[in-house]
């Protein structure tokens, strides 16, 4: 899948949830299979990537996609902990990686945030060594890890955090 078209990120609507449901069936196995094992990579897809929870998140207008020449490129989806912005999601298809999409995507995402919100979180496995690397190049840092109930520290959850500056966001109409 390669696009010579300049990528477009732009918040999902309802023709994109069919797009959106195949993108996480395709990707979300391979990448997490050979890291938090099948059948918990098998349950990411059946519980997050379903049409009805994107349909959901997509009708929150909780949900932000890059596409090219007609392609899903990548998929980010913010939602709330509590009184805490998260992104839930954010992967972009193996073959743009490092093209800037990611980056693209967790723009759109902040950019949708309230006026005040201060800071921004992500949480991903402690085995996702790329996603981490990731996040910390784009100014998250690591706030909390929470064991894994199985004990193996690879399968832990780490929360990381930015803080946002206004500029982040668009600026309030006068």
């Amino acid at each position: 899948m390669t696009s010579n078209a300049e990528p477009t990120v732009r918040t999902a609507e309802f023709q994109d949830i069919a797009a959106i449901t195949r993108f996480g069936e395709a990707h979300i196995r391979p990448h997490y299979a050979p890291l938090i094992g099948v059948e918990a990579a098998d349950d990411q897809v059946r519980n997050w990537w379903n049409e009805t929870h994107i349909g959901a998140a997509v009708t929150q207008a909780l949900v932000v996609v890059t596409v090219a020449d007609g392609q899903l490129l990548g998929v980010g989806q913010r939602g709330r902990n509590g009184n805490d912005h998260v992104i839930y999601k954010l992967y972009v298809h193996p073959q743009h990686r490092g093209q800037g999409v990611g980056p693209k995507l967790l723009d759109a995402l902040t950019k949708q945030l309230p006026t005040g919100a201060d800071r921004l979180y992500i949480e991903h496995v402690a085995a996702n060594k790329r996603a981490g690397a990731f996040y910390e190049r784009e100014g998250f840092t690591v706030e909390r890890i929470e064991p894994s109930p199985t004990g193996d520290p690879e399968l832990a959850q780490v929360w990381r955090v930015r803080q946002l500056r206004q500029t982040d966001r668009p600026l309030e109409p006068v």
